[in-house]
């Protein structure tokens, strides 16, 4: 059984990693990453079946592509504390020559890392890819993706929706993060995403909902309900309902903080509400 008090425990401090990344250097994408950082966790630490030793052919393993790559402090620190790479490194982050800039790159061989991300409106086709090939290779291990709701507004998405269903890519599971925010603002005011269940469903797709898509349980629950229907001749959607700046009063709810670093005062506060509990970098 998951240890959810660990996992909590390791949440709050990836939180803390996220806020010092940005604030150190003025510069990232706290909110996206903060109302994830549940997702991520859970992800790396009781979901993906992997192996020893990260490589990029990927064999017998399961794979995981991140499309909003903008969110990229949440997914360095938790690659970084399931042991990718030295938690040290996190202090290198969006700085010259280091292997963590502001958007996952491949060049430069950072663990965990197998697309260079964040041109948004990619991600599902890259694992569509990923997915179509274990297929052919007779490989029985799943994709998983990550993509916010707001980039669905890029049409190269829904031509690799109609694809999956179409060609029945029933071993993909890919995740939305449904938090309403854009860097503009609204989903709703910038461009209205309407029903994703039923836009996804029309598409072929099944769909689960995770209403409380902070909630650790909650998103155990969903992602083992949704491994329990691949196989079955369809794609996987997991409609995840987060809250941007979770975990820090003064980002939630608000696309203010989609790209913008706290100070030193915001910074000191936003650690007072995410007490240590690994041990800072």
């Amino acid at each position: 059984m998951p240890d959810i008090s660990a996992l909590k425990d390791l949440t709050t401090q990836v939180r803390r990693d996220i806020l010092r990344m940005v604030h150190k250097v003025n510069s990232g994408h706290p909110g996206g990453s903060l109302g994830c950082a549940e997702f991520f966790v859970c992800l790396y630490n009781e979901v993906l079946e992997t192996k020893d030793g990260f490589n990029m052919d990927g064999r017998d393993e399961d794979l995981f592509f991140l499309s909003n790559g903008h969110i990229s402090p949440v997914y360095y620190s938790v690659l970084a504390r399931a042991g990718y790479f030295p938690v040290e490194e996190l202090n290198t982050f969006r700085l010259l020559d280091s292997r963590l800039q502001g958007h996952p790159t491949t060049h430069e061989g950072l663990p965990g890392v197998r697309i260079a991300s964040g041109s948004l409106g990619q991600g599902m086709s890259v694992a569509l890819g990923a997915a179509s090939t274990k297929k052919l290779n007779g490989d029985s291990k799943l994709i998983y993706s990550l993509h916010g709701d707001g980039e669905l507004q890029e049409g190269q998405n829904w031509e690799a929706i109609m694809y999956a269903s179409g060609n029945n890519v029933d071993n993909i599971i890919s995740t939305i993060d449904v938090n309403g925010q854009q860097i503009d603002g609204s989903t709703d005011k910038v461009l209205p995403l309407g029903d994703l269940s039923a836009k996804f469903k029309a598409f072929g797709w099944d769909v689960i909902e995770v209403e409380k898509g902070n909630d650790i349980e909650a998103i155990l629950e969903g992602l083992a309900d949704a491994k329990s229907k691949t196989g079955k001749g369809k794609p996987v959607c997991v409609l995840l309902q987060t809250v941007m700046g979770n975990g820090v009063d003064f980002m939630m709810h608000t696309h203010a903080w989609h790209g913008k670093a706290p100070n030193d005062e915001q910074l000191a506060e936003g650690l007072s509400q995410n007490p240590e509990t690994l041990g800072d970098y």
